[in-house]
């Protein structure tokens, strides 16, 4: 039973370690390195921007579920510290 537990934490580990990078490669390339707005106009650039955008809200909410999913896997072990 334990090692079953263990196995599904360090899935969720993994899953979410993937999602945060997914989130900050898409999000740097979108702030730091794609032109903003007018810079942009009429370029293929924007669409890749666009298509960046959604991957990274698509990811960011993966991300919060996996997170949600990593908290109930703890759910004992953040009872018994709120105990204290």
């Amino acid at each position: 039973m334990a090692k079953s537990k263990a196995v599904k934490l360090w899935f969720v580990n993994v899953i979410s370690f993937i999602l945060f990078l997914v989130l900050t490669v898409t999000g740097l390339l979108n702030w730091l390195v794609l032109p903003h707005g007018y810079q942009a106009k009429g370029s293929i650039l924007i669409s890749f921007r666009h298509f960046l955008r959604e991957v990274h809200e698509w990811t960011a909410l993966l991300f919060i579920i996996i997170i949600f999913v990593h908290l109930i896997l703890h759910w004992a072990y953040i009872k018994t510290n709120l105990k204290k």
